[in-house]
């Protein structure tokens, strides 16, 4: 795991290693243990180095082929490097290293662009072909790992984080108001965009070529595709082999010349994932858990601090465990250090993932994570449920688009947005939503097929956004996250599962939508906590019966209650002031009242309080 950056200009002119170097110092706390530089007449890589696999000068980067017409920068661990190695060393490849970097390498010199969808892991990844003179930029089918670009006059930046092209002479740091309005919606970026004017976020499963004659758009090589099978389904068949599936890809991720542990939440994801771990380690296997002080919680806050359910299964898989409280403070505390690494501003209060990556690598350089289970099996039941009953496609995204507009609403957005309105009122966010599907499910004629199309859209863009988060948090301490429910073949099976072994109630959310009225829709949507019923089933050889058979819990601090208790000054001093930067771009008065209605009880607004807390911090960090 790694920091990678660099660029291209495109009118011939020489890079400078000077620049080079300080792109990649911007990302040393992806890479504390080496760096590399390297320079072709137009092209630079810069490298820093997080040693996992083959910690040896061999596996070093940038790395080349031994004829020199390859050069390849990489970020990332591809599990199946040792079958793919086999395969290339049956075609004549010769290997110095270990690891998997110089098995990428080979791979992309052997079989091009059509080698990405084989690699089984994340990355991100750049490639110059001396020969041709072009650049390759690829990033994993998830997008696990990040990478940005930008082209600023004749010069292509990209880097593993923004800021690796903030270093580069030639960018200067902008708002991008329409990716503003974009984010105030949804909380959450579904195009390229990202905050930043003319910096684009590679798409995953994507790779672009770059030349000097230009840059190519972006092409997938890979996209989800949630289908109904054809045939019936046989639930004991799709047991075993989901169990099969799943200890196969822990067993994989757990490959390294360094400590790995896990996260362990208290629930089912994170608790089967360290069962099936820790056995495998003769020293005890270490996990972590963050917790909160809930004396000023209340309501279904009282139920956020899970360290006793996490206690438990410690107990039960026999690790080495340690644990963190946090505090409303905490949030107040660490605000400009996440944000500065967050730089892309995305899902949810993720602050509580920065303490626990924090205390993660303190003992551990690699941790397992259990995101990913609950995009996959269904975890989201109260969502997705919503829009199971339709004429078209049109009133399908109209009432899930409803139910995504996290922040602001459209009949808001012009009032929030006067000081910028006519630069930002031709965004169409509808069509912005709309447009995540591309050609997911072209024929939508059965429920269970808009319960795909949404299991479609929350992995596209609500499971990315936490992919992204994930990597920026865990690499501000150096920490590699690995993921096992994103196994390529996990993933491939967990498509083909029929929505009635995730979805216990399908039939009678059919019938709910049609014939209750709208308060009996609401209470069953809140109670509808049935979703990942395959995977229930199949984790209850793991964790405790009341573990696999509860009901889903985020990982989330009780901060509606903190923003009215212990952390409304600083809401106040933050956002009710007149020297805020965000009132360059939104309205105060606008802004005023929407969190005095949260700040008097009369509305749960903390994602959008949180969000204007974050934008704030954005611009004090990065605007001039």
């Amino acid at each position: 795991m790694c920091g990678i950056t660099g660029y291209l200009n495109l009118d011939g002119a020489p890079v400078a290693p000077r620049v080079l170097r300080a792109m990649a110092d911007a990302v040393r706390h992806r890479g504390p243990d080496g760096e590399g530089v390297y320079a072709d007449g137009a092209l630079g890589f810069g490298h820093r180095r997080l040693a996992v696999i083959d910690r040896t000068p061999a596996a070093e980067q940038p790395m080349a082929t031994d004829d020199g017409r390859f050069v390849l920068t990489y970020n990332g661990e591809v599990y199946n490097f040792r079958e793919l190695r086999r395969e290339l060393e049956a075609r004549g490849r010769r290997f110095r290293s270990r690891g998997d970097t110089e098995v990428v390498l080979h791979a992309l010199a052997e079989w091009g662009d059509a080698a990405l969808p084989r690699f089984n892991g994340m990355f991100a990844l750049a490639l110059w072909d001396r020969d041709r003179r072009t650049l390759l930029l690829a990033r994993d089918r998830y997008g696990i790992k990040p990478l940005y670009w930008s082209r600023r006059g004749e010069t292509v930046l990209f880097g593993s984080e923004v800021k690796a092209l903030l270093a580069h002479p030639s960018f200067s740091a902008a708002l991008d108001r329409e990716a503003l309005v974009e984010y105030l919606t949804f909380q959450n970026l579904f195009t390229h965009r990202t905050l930043f004017q003319g910096v684009s976020l590679l798409a995953p499963g994507s790779s672009m070529t770059v030349s000097p004659d230009g840059v190519c758009a972006p092409r997938s090589y890979w996209d989800f595709d949630f289908r109904e099978p054809d045939g019936p389904a046989d639930e004991r068949e799709h047991l075993e082999e989901l169990d099969r599936l799943f200890r196969r890809a822990v067993d994989r991720q757990l490959v390294a010349d360094v400590p790995v542990g896990s996260y362990l939440s208290g629930g089912m994801d994170s608790g089967s994932i360290t069962a099936v771990a820790a056995p495998q380690f003769t020293d005890p296997f270490a996990s972590f858990t963050v917790g909160f002080d809930l004396s000023s919680a209340s309501g279904m806050e009282l139920a956020f601090d899970e360290r006793a359910k996490a206690e438990r299964m410690s107990y039960l898989f026999g690790t080495e465990h340690y644990e963190m409280v946090l505090k409303a403070g905490d949030m107040e505390r660490v605000m400009p250090t996440l944000t500065h690494h967050l730089e892309d501003l995305r899902v949810g209060q993720c602050y509580p993932n920065y303490y626990a990556a924090r205390l993660a690598s303190k003992f551990v350089t690699v941790v397992l994570s259990g995101a990913g289970g609950d995009e996959l099996f269904g975890g989201y039941p109260w969502r997705y449920s919503r829009a199971v009953v339709n004429d078209s496609f049109d009133q399908y995204v109209g009432k899930y688009y409803g139910f995504w507009q996290r922040l602001l609403p459209p009949d808001k957005l012009e009032r929030a947005f006067a000081p910028v309105w006519s630069d930002v009122r031709h965004v169409d966010t509808l069509g912005i939503f709309a447009g995540v599907f591309g050609h997911h499910a072209p024929e939508l004629t059965r429920p269970e097929d808009y319960i795909n199309h949404s299991l479609y859209f929350e992995a596209r863009t609500f499971l990315h956004g936490l992919l992204l988060v994930e990597d920026k948090l865990s690499m501000a301490h150096s920490l590699e996250t690995r993921l096992p429910f994103l196994d390529n073949d996990l993933v491939d099976f967990a498509q083909t599962v029929p929505v009635g072994l995730k979805l216990g109630n399908l039939g009678e959310v059919v019938r709910l939508d049609e014939n209750e009225p709208g308060w009996k829709t609401e209470r069953f949507f809140h109670n509808a906590r049935d979703g990942k019923l395959l995977l229930r089933k199949a984790m209850e050889r793991y964790v405790p019966a009341d573990v696999s058979g509860g009901e889903k819990q985020g990982f989330a601090a009780p901060d509606a209650s903190w923003f009215r208790g212990e952390s409304i000054e600083y809401v106040r001093r933050r956002l009710l002031n007149g020297d805020a930067r965000i009132y360059d771009y939104l309205d105060r008065d606008t802004v005023s009242d929407l969190v005095g209605d949260h700040l008097a009880g009369r509305e749960n607004r903390r994602l959008l309080i949180w969000s204007l807390l974050s934008l704030e911090e954005w611009c004090r960090a990065f605007l001039p």
